[in-house]
């Protein structure tokens, strides 16, 4: 029997989701992608630089971008949730949520909006370490390059003066929640991942010490669209730190938490320990380990980072992180030694893991969750499929690797019906 409908649904615009969709598209199948940010791209959009290449991700999503916008198969939709999925294999009714951005299509980013706006919020791109206006391009690359309003700011008396200084008429103060019901034949769910909450870890100060960070705001704090412009700075005084520790495996490996390793978390704070080093040459870096995974050809980074004198590798897990006179205190059992340490340092990052979205939010349709909280399989359901970080932990490679795969099999259940 051939299949009643020959489109795909990918749920999530993040790297897996957006090749999943690229691939399908230029396949010759029409192609829906459901994001509920603001923007396409994901998390691999916050990252400074990413591995294996080390070079920042703006110049492959621009090509991602590209492909997006002129192919006619590829529909995207933002600030939209997947709420219902009914029907069975090529012959699925999709009912989708998009909410309000207060800014319609004729929005050119030209920023007279954002300069006249006096209200601010918590920046979402930066997770919070700093603040943009309540009208605001959510990033430099933004795709749509459109911008997005606040939900409460939008029932203000300034928005409606907004409204009115916009030149072209891009401002709709009167958009309202809508649905919308798609029919497509596979659906592929890329929903990605979210960083471990680090205030549930409360003997490392996350949220009580300002200069106890995580390694994702770390990516923020040294990109030069993050909250210090590229500089490394401590939050607490704006002054370059001299001695930092990265905390390995926060909440990781931990039956309390989150009980498996998300692979990418060695290399990340290696990673970083690089950047500042490049940024701050005398400044001294502690890293504090269970153990370093890095396989294949990412040991060889591993000893070259190793091989620096001014990184300290400490075999023994940080018990509990205490502030005094502006400095921080890690109490830590050194394994080697045998004996509990004390080091003072000026800025502490958390390498918290990953965790999945699907152990998070409820899905719209009922999938098989492995014990971790990610979708069990490749293939949960018929005509349905997994990809990236909603399977498993990966990086950004594996992730580009894992789409592509998700695409013929959602492809193949098309054709072979």
């Amino acid at each position: 029997m051939a299949a009643e409908n020959k489109s795909i649904l990918v749920v999530g615009g993040g790297m897996s989701g957006l090749t999943a969709a690229i691939e399908a598209a230029e396949a010759g199948f029409n192609t829906y992608i459901v994001e509920k940010n603001p923007y396409i791209g994901g998390r691999v959009t916050q990252i400074y630089h990413y591995f294996p290449k080390l070079c920042p991700p703006y110049c492959g999503l621009e090509i991602n971008f590209r492909r997006i916008k002129t192919n006619p198969n590829i529909k995207v939709f933002t600030m939209a949730e997947v709420e219902e999925i009914k029907g069975e294999e090529g012959n699925f009714q999709v009912t989708v949520k998009i909410n309000p951005r207060y800014v319609n299509e004729r929005c050119t980013a030209c920023g007279i909006c954002e300069k006249e706006c006096t209200a601010q919020i918590e920046n979402p791109f930066n997770y919070g370490m700093d603040k943009v206006k309540a009208i605001y391009l959510p990033h430099p690359l933004a795709y749509p390059m459109r911008y997005v309003m606040e939900s409460s700011y939008a029932k203000s008396e300034e928005a409606k003066k907004l409204k009115d200084i916009c030149p072209y008429g891009a401002i709709d103060l009167d958009m309202k929640e809508e649905r919308i019901e798609l029919n497509v034949g596979a659906i592929i769910f890329a929903i990605g991942w979210s960083p471990y909450d680090a205030k549930k870890l409360d003997t490392y100060g996350f949220g009580k010490y300002k200069d106890v960070i995580t390694n994702v705001m770390m990516e923020r704090l040294v990109s030069w669209t993050g909250p210090t412009k590229g500089k490394i700075l401590r939050p607490s005084d704006g002054k370059p730190p001299k001695r930092v520790a990265f905390v390995q495996c926060a909440g990781s490996r931990d039956e309390n938490h989150l009980p498996y390793c998300s692979g990418v978390c060695c290399l990340a704070s290696m990673k970083h320990a690089r950047y500042i080093r490049e940024q701050l040459p005398e400044c001294e870096i502690y890293i504090f380990f269970i153990d370093i995974r890095a396989t294949d050809r990412m040991e060889d980074f591993y000893n070259s980072v190793k091989d620096d004198e001014k990184i300290k590798f400490f075999k023994g897990k940080v018990a509990k992180i205490t502030e005094k006179d502006g400095k921080l205190l890690l109490k830590v059992e050194d394994t080697t030694a045998e004996a509990l340490k004390e080091i003072e340092v000026d800025l502490v990052v958390l390498a918290t893991g990953m965790q999945p979205n699907s152990s998070l939010e409820s899905l719209p349709i009922d999938l098989p969750i492995d014990e971790y909280g990610f979708i069990a399989s490749h293939n949960p359901a018929p005509g349905i499929y997994a990809a990236g970080c909603t399977r498993k932990p990966t990086g950004v490679a594996e992730a580009v690797q894992d789409g592509t795969a998700a695409a013929l099999r959602a492809i193949q259940s098309l054709v072979r019906r």
